[in-house]
């Protein structure tokens, strides 16, 4: 596994002039994980697709370091597996056949034998030649989570992980998470106190949301004082 650095400075986001959240600093590497907290609205989905490369920060830096190098922004797919209730699949292809064109898209050689047993593992094999339209919610959550480690990647970003999951699907998601936090990088933005546990580190945007108005209280307060 390649030697991940990835560090967010001094973010900011902002959707027509209103802070969604400011002064996001984080530092991860090899080994670590957290999960985003908050509550709805807070900003959870926007941040982990920041972090995924797939919107821009209004203010501050991403950064992307694979062993000691700073990868380009059109490169970070390369290295980071997304699954999001939100991100959709080719309805009109089968698993197979989307699995292997994102592969092409990224470059990547098709490994029948891998995705064989990624399909086996989110229980949707015997599936694989079906058309995606024919799929529950749940069975199409599962594909991307097969998508989604297709490449390997050394960091993982699970935007609300149990979203449209049975017991059976939690459960395998659970030890994808537990079987990766060892050596890769784990992000999860979720709500679930069972996530939580997954995370060695909460980011709680509500808190941060309370100190930046509160702070900005003071200094209200304060310029109130000397006028």
């Amino acid at each position: 596994m390649n030697s991940i650095l990835l560090q967010l400075e001094n973010v900011r986001k902002e959707f027509s002039r209103r802070i969604i959240f400011d002064k996001i600093d984080l530092t991860l590497k090899n080994g670590n994980s957290i999960a985003i907290t908050g509550i709805n609205g807070s900003g959870k989905s926007t941040l982990v697709k920041i972090v995924a490369g797939i919107l821009s920060p209004t203010r501050g830096a991403l950064t992307l370091s694979v062993n000691g190098k700073e990868m380009k922004p059109e490169q970070y797919h390369n290295y980071i597996g997304f699954v999001a209730p939100y991100i959709q699949m080719y309805d009109e292809f089968s698993a197979y056949e989307n699995l292997k064109f994102f592969a092409r898209i990224r470059g990547l050689r098709f490994d029948k034998k891998y995705v064989d047993y990624m399909l086996d593992r989110v229980v949707l094999y015997d599936r694989r030649n079906d058309a995606v339209r024919t799929y529950s919610s749940g069975m199409k959550q599962r594909l991307k989570y097969a998508f989604a480690l297709l490449h390997k990647p050394e960091v993982l970003i699970f935007d609300e992980p149990r979203a449209n999951l049975d017991r059976h699907g939690v459960a395998t998601v659970c030890e994808i998470m537990e079987e990766h936090k060892p050596d890769g990088v784990l992000i999860l933005a979720t709500n679930d106190q069972e996530d939580l546990s997954y995370a060695e580190t909460v980011l709680n945007l509500d808190e941060l949301r309370k100190a930046r108005i509160e702070e900005r209280q003071k200094q209200n307060s304060v310029t109130a004082k000397l006028t």
